[in-house]
């Protein structure tokens, strides 16, 4: 009984996503890091997402007390100078230092193709921090969805003209084929040819968006992806 009230104490911990982009230069870091830690923040970890012309953008796995409102990240890393903070949110996925191997590891376990196409939706979201994967394909001018990953929008695009696809890129979230709840939820998108130029994986979320570094990161692995899913 100790032990399982001991869990349901740890569970209850809210765990946030913190992007933020600060002055790339000694000591940033530090201050940044004193400043979460004032209001009882516990950084668990720290990915540098982008840098370029004197910034970084860094997303940070931040444990907060329970009761504490995700405001106080706000207001606390922006009280250091330089510091801006570009999103934050809900962060429920489980941390690992070799995010990408893992994945790619458990894709190239499943028996089957339409395994390893769920694996890997099922799995993108929690290793490129985004709220939902899917994979289309567009023949004939029908749109199949091949698989989809638990959290994606119920309202499914019935279109996607901006297929076929050479390369990875960003797509226009305010575009006519893009269902209207997807826009109510503001969201972001990214994709990558996954084979061929007429399938394609699909990442979403409610904001922020996607860094050059985020797209060529979805390219790399849709590419190896693609090489297991022959």
């Amino acid at each position: 009984m100790p032990c399982r009230r001991r869990c349901a104490k740890v569970l209850a911990v809210p765990s946030y996503l913190l992007r933020i982009q600060l002055v790339d230069r000694p000591g940033s870091l530090g201050s940044l890091a004193a400043a979460l830690g004032s209001v009882g923040a516990d950084i668990l970890s720290l990915d540098v997402v982008e840098r370029t012309n004197g910034y970084a953008i860094d997303d940070l796995v931040i444990d907060l007390p329970p009761g504490a409102m995700p405001d106080t990240l706000i207001t606390a890393a922006e009280s250091i100078p330089g510091v801006r903070v570009v999103s934050v949110r809900p962060h429920t996925g489980l941390l690992d230092a070799h995010r990408e191997l893992e994945l790619l590891d458990h894709v190239a376990a499943a028996d089957d193709k339409p395994s390893k196409l769920q694996v890997l939706v099922d799995e993108a979201p929690r290793v490129l921090r985004v709220s939902w994967c899917t994979v289309l394909r567009s023949s004939d001018e029908e749109l199949q969805c091949l698989a989809v990953s638990p959290g994606a929008p119920e309202t499914r695009a019935a279109s996607a003209p901006w297929l076929p696809i050479q390369q990875a890129a960003t797509l226009d979230g305010s575009a006519e084929w893009v269902p209207q709840a997807w826009r109510d939820m503001d969201t972001t998108m990214v994709a990558a040819p996954l084979g061929d130029p007429q399938t394609a994986i699909v990442l979403g979320r409610p904001g922020p968006d996607f860094r050059p570094s985020e797209v060529a990161r979805l390219g790399y692995l849709a590419g190896i992806a693609a090489t297991m899913l022959r």
